[in-house]
């Protein structure tokens, strides 16, 4: 008994199977790791609407030199003569004196535009921020990266010398620090010295946080098979470092950023609010609530006004660090 022959038919184009320029449109398309990345995060409607804000908050700051001087805002020039002296000083009007000429009032100690002085204190804060950042991120993941790779008596020494920043009491150790240096300092003085001292202090005492994320990562990535790979082709600690483990380092760190800058936004409004930051007449977020802490069972606007600032841009860069978080991680769906 022979089997009948099959007949076998040629699929038409396209169908699946075939080739050519018939079948391009049913092509799968390989997407790059931030392709993939970008498509995951453009779904988090709350990551993306941080993104925004933290882009126009870094727009507002980079601008406001500009802004204040296209609009005619100046933070420090005073109008007494909108402050009632009957009532001890306050604005004239009610909340706050809000006018057209003054969108968010006056403060009550010279009458000086609250929205031009908000506009000012939006860089100082953010240009501590990003500083203090940027230099812990530095020696933290350089650290880290270190310690993880080498191990043995080199992880114990700098896992020790993490330990021991981490125990500084680091708010009272930063006050007495820039309380010290409120004269002048390395050359400098007034607001270039407060804002140095400020990235000093925030940036050198926070770096262990991020060494430690970055140690923990690098003790996972060493045993990895590309290590195995670079090493068995020759090559050696700091090649390896630098061009192998530090690339596959990029996502914890921005993330980890993208959480470390609202930490740093809160500390420095803290010590300006204490009066060892940013010191008068420079306008800061954190010296506006300590100048309306007299005030501020009067009218709580003069308080309301820069806490407002602040909470909206720590939830913004919180909210744009965890959406990052979910796109940079391969396990998220």
């Amino acid at each position: 008994m022979t089997t009948p022959p099959i007949a076998t038919t040629a699929p038409a184009p396209g169908e699946p199977g075939t080739t050519g320029a018939a079948s391009a449109p049913g092509r799968i398309e390989g997407r790059s790791l931030g392709r993939i990345a970008w498509t995951r995060f453009k779904r988090d409607k709350a990551a993306m609407t941080g993104g925004v804000v933290v882009i126009l908050l870094v727009l507002l700051a980079v601008l406001a030199k500009p802004i204040e001087a296209v609009f005619g805002l100046d933070p420090n020039v005073p109008h007494s003569d909108l402050l009632d002296p009957n009532l001890g000083g306050l604005p004239l009007g009610s909340f706050g004196g809000m006018s057209l000429d003054h969108p968010l009032g006056i403060d009550p100690l010279q009458g000086r535009d609250l929205l031009a002085r908000l506009i000012e204190g939006s860089w100082v804060s953010l240009l501590v921020a990003f500083g203090a950042t940027v230099l812990s991120n530095t020696l933290g993941t350089v650290l880290g990266v270190v310690a993880g790779y080498y191990g043995g008596w080199v992880d114990t020494v700098i896992s020790r010398v993490m330990d021991t920043f981490l125990a500084f009491p680091l708010l009272l150790f930063a006050i007495s620090i820039s309380a010290t240096l409120q004269g002048g300092a390395f050359g400098l003085h007034g607001l270039p010295l407060h804002i140095a001292v400020l990235i000093f202090v925030i940036g050198f005492f926070n770096w262990p946080y991020m060494g430690r994320i970055v140690r923990g990562q690098t003790l996972s990535l060493r045993e990895r098979e590309f290590v195995f790979a670079a090493r068995s082709l020759g090559a050696r600690g700091p090649l390896i470092l630098f061009k192998e483990l530090l690339p596959n380092l990029v996502g914890p760190i921005l993330v980890y950023s993208t959480l470390l800058i609202p930490t740093n936004i809160l500390f420095e409004a803290a010590l300006s609010f204490l009066g060892v930051g940013i010191q008068a007449p420079q306008a800061s977020w954190g010296g506006m609530m300590n100048d309306a802490i007299t005030y501020y069972q009067v009218d709580t606007s003069y308080l309301v006004i820069p806490g407002l600032a602040i909470f909206l841009t720590v939830l913004a860069f919180n909210l744009l660090g965890d959406g990052l978080r979910d796109a940079l991680d391969p396990r998220s769906n």
